[in-house]
């Protein structure tokens, strides 16, 4: 692609966040013979950081920029990449995506030697965090993310919490410590934020809002915590600070064909004038109501006949009569049976054009763990301490039968990308997918914190010189 202007010729490169441009103009105080690169950076949704769209385009030398267009980040706890995959679709670089695991380690590898779009970039380290010198990777990064080990705050593990050996939020503090990223993303179970844990909670925000304020040799974490709120009530400024703040999050309300519920914690550097929120939800179970019982666009959508359309229940009903304009300009979320579109019917021998479809016997339901409806949106698929447990993760069909989820309708549900494979045995593959972040929520998160840095880049770094264009 190439753009016209006044020196000529621009060329212009897609990029995952916006238009690139790229050119060589004089230098006016030195001379025609001079000359140096000019980088023309416009975004692809300037309105998304409070931008006018005539002021999208900004320009600094590009040996600064493509430092910016970068976007380099840090991923620890990876497990099957979600996160990270996310991360990168957002327009984040990684310079390392670590994970202990050598079965999680084997899937990402796979994906990387098969040249998968994002991934086949990855420098991928399997290695446990606690070995890991971060000076290895500087102290200028844009943003560090993690899924925290969840089993400690897990409502289906042993409830050790802050106890628990797997208890890997002081790493997480000490890589924040160590590398000063511009930004943290860290996520992890609902369970975290039980009463139970509510003192050790206000500890990890505390400690990454002062992650230079580590704990002493032999001091409890209670006692730390109660350095934490000292200096936190004293309005004392020292050294490195963050700008922490956390949201429970249900991925269905972003897209995802999923109730599942976590908690994400976002983190910008104090010392980075950005003023940020959860971006706000583009899905919502009252447009779904709408669409099954008002408008009947769900089912035609389906080309579900009239007499296999399931009646609305009073919970479907209060759902209409609650919804307002602001949920009904929203989208519907999205269900079990818009995930699995274009997929056949599984089969025990597999599919020839579709990898990771394979069906699994034995599938059934118990009390309390029924399945997943296909025309509602997923359960929340679990990984299982032992195993996979059946309920969570199985369908239930039309008939009323239940069958398990194949890996690759499970991954649909996770927003993985159908290319994705998994090299690993079903239950594994069910285990790192109950782990992972869906990929589009991730990207979502990721995307908003992305946008606000480069944000602050255009309003400080670029000022020096910058020059506005309208769109071309």
């Amino acid at each position: 692609m190439f753009l016209a202007s006044a020196s000529g010729l621009r060329k212009a490169t897609e990029i995952p966040f916006g238009l690139l441009v790229k050119e060589v103009i004089p230098k006016q105080d030195e001379g025609p013979s001079e000359s140096t690169e000019v980088a023309l950076l416009r975004l692809a949704n300037p309105d998304s950081v409070g931008m006018s769209t005539d002021a999208g385009y900004f320009a600094c030398p590009y040996t600064t920029i493509s430092g910016v267009l970068e976007m380099r980040s840090l991923e620890l706890f990876s497990g099957a990449g979600g996160l990270a995959l996310g991360a990168s679709r957002a327009g984040f670089e990684h310079l390392g995506v670590v994970e202990l695991n050598h079965d999680a380690c084997s899937s990402m590898k796979e994906n990387k030697r098969r040249g998968m779009k994002y991934i086949q970039q990855w420098p991928i380290r399997e290695t446990d965090v606690r070995s890991l010198r971060y000076s290895d990777y500087g102290t200028d990064i844009e943003l560090l993310a993690g899924g925290v080990p969840c089993q400690p705050w897990s409502q289906g593990g042993n409830h050790k919490g802050q106890d628990d050996q797997r208890n890997l939020f002081p790493e997480m503090i000490r890589a924040v410590r160590e590398t000063q990223p511009k930004a943290v993303l860290v996520e992890n179970v609902k369970g975290l934020l039980r009463q139970s844990f509510s003192s050790y909670f206000e500890y990890i925000m505390l400690g990454l809002s002062y992650p230079e304020l580590i704990v002493k040799p032999g001091e409890s974490w209670e006692r730390h915590l109660k350095r934490l709120e000292k200096h936190h009530t004293s309005r004392r400024t020292r050294g490195l600070e963050y700008k922490v703040t956390f949201r429970l999050i249900n991925a269905a309300d972003y897209g995802v064909p999923q109730r599942r519920e976590r908690v994400f914690i976002v983190a910008f550097r104090s010392d980075l004038p950005v003023e940020w929120s959860f971006p706000e939800p583009t899905h919502s179970k009252e447009s779904l109501a709408i669409s099954k019982w008002v408008t009947g666009e769900y089912w035609d959508r389906h080309n579900i006949s009239k007499r296999k359309r399931s009646i609305p229940t009073s919970r479907d009903l209060n759902l209409i009569s609650k919804s307002d304009l602001f949920t009904a300009n929203q989208q519907p979320w999205l269900t079990v049976r818009d995930a699995l579109i274009g997929l056949p019917e599984p089969s025990l021998n597999g599919s020839e054009s579709w990898v990771n479809h394979i069906l699994v016997p034995g599938a059934r339901s118990y009390p309390g763990h029924t399945g997943s409806p296909l025309d509602e949106s997923s359960k929340t698929l679990k990984a299982g301490d032992h195993g996979v447990p059946g309920g969570e993760n199985t369908l239930v069909m039309e008939n009323g039968e239940v069958r398990y989820f194949t890996v690759r309708e499970a991954a649909r549900i996770q927003s993985f990308p159908d290319e994705y494979f998994f090299p690993v045995a079903w239950t594994e593959s069910m285990r790192q997918l109950g782990n992972a972040v869906p990929v589009r929520l991730a990207e979502r998160v990721a995307r908003s914190i992305r946008d606000h840095l480069l944000q602050h880049y255009a309003k400080t770094g670029w000022k020096a010189g910058a020059r506005f264009l309208k769109a071309v």
